[in-house]
């Protein structure tokens, strides 16, 4: 029996039993010879870390477009507190964190520049539609690696695709990361924001920090406890309902306060302006646009549309700034 057996014996003996078992995954789309040391979902957590469209995530908008301080969150700061989360949920729930972090660590890859605000205009102008957990199990699938993808487990990518809001997640681990989701972004947002000068703690409404707590710390206490503790011994993830109505109270406070109503905001429109000329320009000169992405249309027959989207998607807030300037701001000479 070699390490990776012995893991997967391990997890059965262990872990509860709705958790994911390596061993039963529905695994790839194209079989793999198993490796040695590591678990399925080792693996899978192992190619989203050393995948391009990982490290651009340190690029990309969270929530402010290009903050001048150091200690605003990126969409890759974010997607790191949500892994943290996740596990520190899936280890008290006696889940699968292997697969728990893959889910985490791949969820926002096929994020905008820009946001979402990105997000929005590529869905307006994109014929397809766009959205950004759709795009990050594309990424996964067919992106990476010049058209091959990294060829991630089933219940990786069914774990990305439905982490959103309205998603149903097939596994418990799925949806601890669904909810560790949101615990991560309203916090870390209000965070920013306050950093920012747009919010105080004291203007965040009473209703909800009585429930929740009167800093970041003590919100993701009580969120973060909420729910291992409705969900301990039951196959769902759960949250208390008072505790569960105060979050999205406090989600719905902040896109009135900070997500589009703040200042800085106001600079999505700029960003959004850029990305429509950027997508016209490369719908009208798709020969200009990378080899990879001519191999998208020419070898795996993909819509001109949708490979535009995909190469707007995938640039950084820097490199698409960049971009824009070079293919229409006069140079002086």
């Amino acid at each position: 029996m070699n390490i990776r057996e012995q893991q997967e014996e391990r997890e059965i003996q262990n872990l509860s039993p709705y958790a994911a078992f390596s061993k039963n995954s529905r695994g790839r789309d194209r079989e793999e010879e198993p490796c040695d040391i590591r678990t399925v979902y080792q693996r899978d957590r192992d190619r989203i870390i050393h995948c391009k469209s990982f490290r651009r995530l340190k690029h990309k908008t969270q929530v402010f477009l290009d903050p001048t301080g150091d200690h605003y969150r990126t969409r890759l700061t974010h997607t790191l507190e949500v892994a943290q989360i996740a596990r520190t949920i899936s280890r008290a729930l006696c889940l699968n964190e292997d697969l728990t972090e893959a889910i985490a660590l791949g969820h926002d890859l096929g994020h905008t520049p820009f946001g979402h605000a990105g997000e929005r205009v590529l869905n307006e102008i994109c014929e397809e539609g766009f959205s950004h957990y759709q795009q990050s199990v594309r990424v996964v699938e067919l992106l990476e690696k010049d058209g091959a993808g990294l060829n991630l487990t089933w219940e990786v990518r069914d774990g990305i695709l439905n982490h959103r809001t309205s998603g149903n997640p097939s596994t418990m681990e799925g949806k601890v990361v669904r909810f560790s989701d949101k615990i991560a972004y309203i916090n870390h947002d209000i965070d920013d924001a306050i950093r920012a000068g747009i919010l105080s703690e004291s203007m965040l409404p009473g209703e909800y920090t009585r429930v929740l707590g009167t800093s970041v710390r003590e919100r993701l206490n009580t969120l973060i406890h909420s729910v291992i503790e409705e969900s301990l011994g039951k196959p769902d993830i759960l949250m208390n309902e008072d505790v569960q109505a105060a979050m999205s109270g406090l989600r719905s406070y902040m896109f009135e306060a900070v997500y589009t109503g703040s200042v800085p905001k106001k600079e999505d429109i700029k960003a959004q302006h850029l990305l429509k000329e950027l997508y016209y320009y490369y719908m009208d000169h798709m020969e200009e646009m990378p080899t990879e992405f001519l191999n998208l249309i020419w070898i795996h027959h993909q819509p001109l549309s949708r490979v535009v989207c995909d190469y707007i998607a995938g640039m950084t807030d820097n490199y698409a700034t960049s971009l824009f300037q070079k293919l229409f701001v006069p140079k002086s000479w």
